[in-house]
Parts: structure tokens; C-alpha cells; sequence
């Protein structure tokens, strides 16, 4: 996200943990199209490029082919803002441009569903519009997400009026400020590690977590028998050793839903786990279409899935059994991780190849697990010349 901030003028610097983006040198409407591609998230700037200049080049969106995953919410709420002028899937660019030439103008539009990601695209579009905009059908701002893009907005001067509703009413301000942020901590993030004390039946104390984000979980772990404290706000210890539960962990049924539901970003992940327990669970995805291409890879590990069109039904191991090490491929991010995870529990040793998938939402996961003492190296493989 830097490397496209960085193609349109912006100035950005990392450091200590901290990021510094300086987009007074914004000039460009043009976005860098291959550094586009590599993640879904690339696709948020044209709602500000557009509020801002009234015109922007985007490429499709990249990351994780998981299913369908349209944009068409996005740009539908975008012409609603001064009968943007769009032109679509030219040379797999998508070209927009405000029809006054300048920018845009408030407007009304209800979203078909609830998106995340086209509430906050135009969440920030009308940030800047001139004039009122009202949002219905909006993804409910009880979602963390949105709740800290909306906080920040304000922060920066925006006017944002609507908030734990599904309506919003946004007043354009001609000119938004610089602020601070500091961001929250990722809830898929502390899901994967609070699977990862599950599956290696091991005791994890994590900070800072933010325990109402990954309640559901939370709920889930502790029905298949994990002991979950929280020590403090920020603070949660997640325990799965035998000698603190007294007996395994038993399976249990998911269903994922948006958010407070529970989150799709840890299926992959939870599905890996259920493997390791006694029983058997029923995964149920209810928000991508395909999102079941990390349980052929599993299987490969020796897991017992039957996937039948977007549902699982995982059986674990008999007393003895377990997973054993092999060669896998990860597929997307999240499926990905899952992979690290099942790996983490398996007999032997398990190589995962394409790891850039996983990188792209999990910062220094192999230093972070190996602090927690597990066994894992980042690889170099060098390509093997072909011998004719």
C-alpha cells in the first residue's frame, strides 16, 4: 500500500514502528497498476483521488482469489456523487472521472449489501464532496474497521453523522488536515495466535488484543474446552496444554457471517484446528464462494475433510493419529496461515511454498512464532537449472 501511496506523489516514510505519509505531492491520478495487483486494498484510493482531482485511473483489484469479490457497490455509489463518468475493464484499468470536471458533489445511494469495503470507499469519497451525502444500507458501524476509518476521518476534520447505525449522513469539507492514528491491533491477527495455542495445545499470553473484536472465537475455543483469561484490557492468556485442561479439545461447528459473526478471515485457520480435535465440526462459509482451496492442501497433511460446495464437515484423529509433514502450496492469505498452523502440530516437517500470500497479512510471522519456541525457518530455495 505504500509502493501505490509512493507511484502517486505521496511521501512515505517508516520508522520505529511508526509510518509518516506526507500526500501534499500527490499530483498523479494514475495508479502504479502492478503494485495494484498484488492486494485488494489498492483499489481504495480511487474514492479519494476522485474527491480530490475529479479524475483516477485504478487497475482491478488484486489479493486472494477466494471468490467474487465485485466492486461494482463501489462504483455505483460513486457515479451517485456527480454522475461520475466511468469506463470500465479498459486495458483492465478502470478510469473515472467527476462529470463537472472538478470533483464531487454530495448525492443519495443505498448499497444492495452491506459492504465493508464500499462503505468505506465512499465513506471517504464524500469526506470531500461538496455538499451533503446520505449512505443507507451501509455496513453498520459497529464493524472495527469502519469504526476507525470513521474516527479518523474526523480526526482529520470530516464531519461523519450516523455512526452505530445503517444510515450515514457525511458533510463534505472542502479541505481534510493531517492527524495521528494509531492503529488498532489486528483482530485476525490475535484469532490466528490464539488458534495457534489451540492447535499446539500450548498456553499464549498476547497484548495488546482488544478481547470484544474476537469474542466469537473466544466463544468457540472455549466450548471445545480451551481456558481463555483476560488478564487485563489489553491482555488475554489462551491455555490448551493438557496439564491445564485436563482432557483434549473436542470439535465444534462455525458459521461465518459479518462481523460480530464469526469472521471469515479465520476459517481457513479454525478448519486447520478442528483437525487436531476429537469429533467432528461443520464449517459452513457463507461469504466467499471459494474459499475451501486451503482443505486440499490440508489434506495433504494427512487431514479428513469432505467439502461439499461452500460447507465442511472436518473429522479428527483418532487416540495416536495426527497430522504428518509434506510439501503444501499456499493458495491465499488466510488459507495460507492455516497451513503454518497445521504445520506447527504435524509429525515431521512441512514445507510451504508461496509464502508471499501469507506476508501480505502477517508481519514477521516466523520471528514472532519462533519467540514463542516453535520450529521454523524462512527458506531461500534456489531454482534447480534444468538439464537437457
Amino acid at each position: 500500500m505504500a509502493s501505490i501511496l509512493s507511484s502517486l506523489g505521496a511521501k512515505v516514510d517508516a520508522f520505529d514502528g511508526k509510518m509518516m505519509v506526507n500526500s501534499d505531492g500527490v499530483g498523479k491520478v494514475e495508479v502504479d497498476l502492478e503494485e495494484m495487483k498484488k492486494i485488494r486494498g489498492g483499489f481504495f484510493v480511487i474514492g479519494p483521488l476522485v474527491a480530490r482531482f475529479g479524475e483516477a485511473v485504478v487497475a482491478l483489484p488484486g489479493g486472494c482469489n477466494i471468490g467474487k469479490r465485485p466492486v461494482d457497490l463501489h462504483l455505483r455509489g460513486l457515479r451517485a456523487l456527480d454522475e461520475l463518468v466511468l469506463q470500465c475493464y479498459r486495458d483492465g484499468k478502470v478510469w473515472a472521472r467527476a462529470a463537472n470536471g472538478r470533483g464531487l458533489v454530495g448525492g443519495k445511494f443505498r448499497l444492495d449489501y452491506p459492504s465493508v469495503g464500499a462503505t468505506e470507499t465512499l465513506m471517504m469519497a464524500a469526506s470531500m464532496a461538496d455538499g451533503t451525502t446520505m449512505l443507507s444500507n451501509v455496513a453498520k458501524v459497529m464493524e472495527p474497521e469502519v469504526v476507525d476509518l470513521a474516527r479518523f476521518l474526523t480526526d482529520c476534520g470530516a464531519w461523519i453523522e450516523g455512526a452505530g447505525s445503517d444510515n450515514l449522513i457525511i458533510r463534505g469539507k472542502r479541505q481534510l488536515y493531517g492527524s495521528e492514528c494509531v492503529i488498532k491491533p489486528d483482530r485476525i491477527e490475535t484469532g490466528t495466535f490464539m488458534l495457534a495455542a489451540a492447535i499446539t495445545r500450548s498456553c499464549i499470553l498476547m497484548s495488546p488484543v482488544i478481547p470484544s473484536r474476537v469474542s466469537c472465537l473466544i466463544d468457540k475455543l472455549s466450548q471445545a474446552g480451551c481456558k481463555i483469561s483476560r488478564l487485563d484490557q489489553q491482555t488475554l492468556q489462551v491455555s490448551a496444554h493438557p496439564s491445564h485442561i485436563g482432557y483434549d479439545l473436542k470439535s465444534f461447528d462455525i458459521k461465518t457471517n459479518p462481523f460480530p459473526g464469526f469472521p471469515t478471515d479465520l476459517q481457513p485457520q479454525t478448519m486447520a484446528l478442528l483437525t487436531t480435535c476429537t469429533g467432528s465440526g461443520l464449517v459452513e462459509e457463507s461469504v466467499f464462494d471459494n474459499r475451501m482451496t486451503h482443505a486440499r492442501e490440508l489434506q495433504k497433511l494427512g487431514a479428513r475433510i469432505q467439502v461439499s460446495g461452500r460447507n465442511a464437515r472436518v473429522y479428527g484423529f483418532d487416540e495416536g493419529s495426527s497430522l504428518q509433514g509434506s510439501r503444501v502450496i499456499a493458495r491465499d492469505l488466510r488459507g495460507g496461515v492455516s497451513l503454518i498452523l497445521a504445520g506447527l502440530a504435524a509429525k515431521g516437517t512441512t514445507q510451504i511454498h508461496d509464502i508471499a500470500h501469507i506476508e501480505r497479512g502477517y508481519e514477521n510471522i516466523d520471528m514472532k512464532l519462533q519467540n514463542l519456541g516453535a520450529d521454523i525457518q524462512r527458506l531461500i530455495l534456489t531454482p534447480v537449472p534444468l538439464i537437457l
